[in-house]
């Protein structure tokens, strides 16, 4: 008798188990879509965000109306002489109008409130010596404060480093989950064929040969659904609509370029779960059954 005839035997091509195995394969996988997509996204906006904010810095002048312009002339020449600022420029008030619309409204009167002068820095690659710079900014424009914006930059990269941590342990309990469920599958179907056993061993079959048998048929099942959950998963990240620049983070959820790849791993990893959660399980039905 072959092996593919045994596991027609002893794991019937119909039934609840079979169904179990190839239903939760398909939904594990697409949640794993997700987690993956999350995760690789974390990555990505914590990168993102760390490269943006270390190169750049303000300053901000507060100082009497009839001094502003001599002390931000003093602030730009102090910017502007100190090695490891690239560029050094005063903000404009639409500019500061557009920061303060989240908090404060569109119609912001500008002409009203006393509002401290910008100065936005690029720093280069090695930066400034911040210290010293804060001294020089002290002595020249009392009014000057500089903020590297690490106060900033830290909480959002942590934030991020964090999601991804969570999206990772998601990924765990999916595995988890998909193998304690394909256990199940595999111990019922095998607890179910207990007479088919019995004669497949008095006719000369040993375990480990129907084992195997019942693990390919497992396999099968568990590769077949998680291929389907991921191009459902896949085929959703694509559906979901597009996020313009308001919601940067919203609009950054998915994969990237050569990150589409990844997705394409879980099949197989579902199939080495389903045959690792199988055999176990197999074996250890087969010796109870007697």
């Amino acid at each position: 008798m072959s092996t593919r005839a045994i596991s027609g035997l002893v794991v019937p091509p119909k039934g609840h188990s079979v169904w179990l195995v190839t239903l939760s394969a398909a939904a594990m996988a697409f949640l794993a879509v997700f987690a993956l997509a999350l995760s690789v996204t974390s990555a990505r906006l914590a990168a993102s965000w760390a490269e943006a904010l270390s190169q750049t810095a303000t300053v901000r002048l507060a100082s009497p109306p009839e001094e502003m312009e001599l002390q931000t002339a003093l602030v730009l020449d102090v910017l502007r002489t100190t090695p490891g600022i690239a560029e050094a420029r005063v903000m404009e008030l639409d500019e500061q109008a557009a920061l303060l619309e989240a908090w404060l409204g569109p119609d912001l009167p500008l002409d009203a409130l006393p509002l401290p002068r910008l100065i936005e820095l690029t720093e280069t690659r090695e930066g400034p010596d911040r210290q010293g710079l804060r001294l020089r900014l002290a002595a020249e424009a009392p009014g000057a404060v500089y903020d590297d914006h690490t106060r900033w930059r830290r909480p959002l990269v942590q934030a991020a480093t964090r999601l991804q941590a969570v999206a990772l342990v998601a990924l765990g309990l999916i595995g988890g989950v998909t193998a304690a469920i394909i256990a199940l599958a595999a111990s019922a179907a095998l607890s179910s064929n207990g007479q088919v056993i019995r004669v497949l061993r008095l006719v000369g079959a040993r375990d480990r040969f129907i084992a195997l048998a019942f693990m390919r048929r497992i396999t099968r099942r568990a590769l077949l659904g998680a291929t389907g959950g991921t191009a459902l998963g896949m085929a959703a990240l694509l559906a979901l609509p597009e996020m313009d620049a308001a919601v940067p983070v919203l609009a950054g959820i998915g994969f990237q370029g050569w990150s589409w790849a990844l997705p394409l791993a879980i099949p197989p990893l579902a199939a080495l779960l389903a045959w690792m959660a199988s055999m176990a399980t197999a074996f250890r039905v087969l010796r109870g059954v007697t």
